[in-house]
């Protein structure tokens, strides 16, 4: 999820959440991301993030964690996590879905206006902000 404009990203993660796995598929789908917009990464807790200092190493970005217990630390991850629920009720396993079920999800709610960026699309914000750091680029 990346913070300005909501553009959500899914991995899926086959069989158990091992840290090694995580870390692995994360830095491989986070290295598709142009390199203006890996700054940082906030995780949740949780043993499947154990790895991330080789998710670092791998990507570049350091790792920041929320406080146990702290979901207002994670609001718009926590905003997404309700939006994920109307695709993927709460007892349902992620890793039975495959990678194209969802990348349609994410590409839906990629193309949902959301209020907080002013009825504009995910996709939209963050197609400008890439826009915005080529002009940059090149002044």
């Amino acid at each position: 999820m990346e913070r300005t404009s909501g553009f959500t990203i899914l991995v899926r993660i086959p069989y158990d959440r091992c840290a090694d796995r995580v870390a692995a598929l994360l830095a491989k789908k986070m290295e598709t991301l142009p390199g203006f917009l890996r700054n940082s990464v906030t995780w949740g807790q949780g043993e499947e993030k154990a790895r991330h200092t080789d998710f670092t190493v791998r990507t570049g970005p350091p790792v920041y964690f929320c406080d146990p217990h702290s979901p207002w630390q994670r609001g718009t991850n926590e905003n997404t996590n309700g939006l994920l629920r109307q695709y993927f009720p709460k007892d349902t396993d992620p890793s039975l879905h495959t990678q194209e079920e969802l990348d349609r999800v994410a590409a839906e709610l990629n193309g949902r206006p959301r209020k907080t960026l002013g009825w504009k699309k995910p996709i939209e914000v963050f197609n400008e902000l890439i826009v915005e750091h080529c002009v940059a680029m090149t002044d």
